[in-house]
């Protein structure tokens, strides 16, 4: 598969690096700051152009991996469905949910993939809790928790569009946590019903929030809590931490770390101690995951079937971001629409 990057940041230098050693081909990338872009794409052997809609033209990408702020997702879609590429953005896939459902409605008519990252989908441990779950071996859920307790230091929010709600629509909620917020819902299944409280800029000068606790009530009938910050000196790894009637699961960082099981059997549980986790440096996270992301997309673009990620998969964890930060700001329970795009 050949790709073409559009914004060339850290997190495009990790999918780059994920590229090369799957054997995918960056042929082109581009960004706002063309002397950052010629950068990177002298350090990858990539051609750098000038424009997203010069990259998009190109017969040499098949598709368009967007790693830029979130608020520049749907001219990225709309540029894909006009050129037949298919488009994987990075997480969040939007600041709201009127431009993510837009991206999905583009999308599908077009007859183009929409994937969102959510590499840690592809993470061992979650692997293998998905497996796990769906077989009964906890029993049946009661609890699903997320903490993830992370620090930043007031340079990471330095950049005006850091921790802004026009820029990447919230702060540690949708920054951090969307991905325990994606796992969540990828091992438990829906959310039908939310209660949070925030602190905006407790710690850093920003507008949203830097601590933020949610509770939530599952459409199984579960209960859970999500608790994410990045005031919390000196960060923490985080937790998903998964209660059933038969046992115990919890995954630290990137890591099955306890798996307590009554009566278990069957596949062995992966429980390592060595995890990692961007829980005080943004970029300390595997390789891997990435790896096995972009190989499923690429195989779906392929295969013309739905990514593991989809846009479908990205609006709900989006949704569930939304509705928590909706009770934050009015003070009152919030019901989840089951309904999407």
């Amino acid at each position: 598969m050949k790709v073409g990057i559009i914004g060339t940041g850290a997190i495009a230098a990790k999918h780059a690096q994920a590229y090369r050693n799957i054997g995918y081909q960056v042929t082109a990338c581009t960004d706002r700051t063309a002397e950052r872009g010629l950068k990177f794409a002298d350090s990858i052997g990539a051609e750098f152009v000038a424009t997203p809609d010069e990259l998009c033209q190109r017969a040499d990408v098949d598709y368009i991996d967007v790693c830029t702020f979130p608020g520049y997702r749907l001219a990225a879609v709309e540029l894909g469905a006009k050129y037949g590429k298919h488009v994987l953005v990075q997480k969040p896939m939007a600041i709201n949910l009127e431009t993510a459902a837009r991206m999905i409605v583009v999308a599908r008519t077009a007859g183009i993939q929409l994937g969102v990252v959510s590499q840690h989908r592809f993470d061992d441990s979650i692997l293998f809790l998905k497996r796990a779950i769906a077989a009964g071996r906890l029993g049946r859920i009661l609890e699903a928790d997320a903490y993830v307790k992370w620090y930043r230091s007031a340079e990471y929010y330095a950049r005006p569009v850091k921790g802004s709600w026009t820029g990447e629509g919230g702060g540690a909620l949708i920054g951090q946590a969307i991905h325990q917020v994606d796992m969540l819902l990828h091992l438990i299944g829906p959310v039908d019903e939310v209660f949070g409280y925030w602190r905006l800029g407790a710690l850093h000068k920003i507008e949203s929030e830097d601590l933020i606790c949610a509770v939530l009530r599952y459409a199984s009938g579960a209960t859970g809590v999500i608790q994410a910050g990045t005031a919390l000196w000196p960060g923490y790894p985080e937790r998903l931490e998964i209660h059933g009637t038969k046992g115990s699961a919890i995954v630290t960082g990137d890591q099955l770390t306890a798996w307590d099981v009554q009566d278990d059997s069957g596949e062995p549980a992966p429980i390592s101690q060595q995890a990692k986790s961007g829980a005080s440096e943004p970029m300390a996270i595997s390789i891997t995951p990435f790896e096995r992301q972009l190989s499923d997309f690429g195989q779906a673009c392929k295969d013309g079937r739905l990514p593991a990620s989809s846009g479908i998969e990205g609006y709900r964890a989006l949704q569930l971001v939304c509705s928590i930060y909706a009770s934050c700001a009015e003070g009152r329970k919030v019901q989840l629409d089951p309904e999407t795009p």
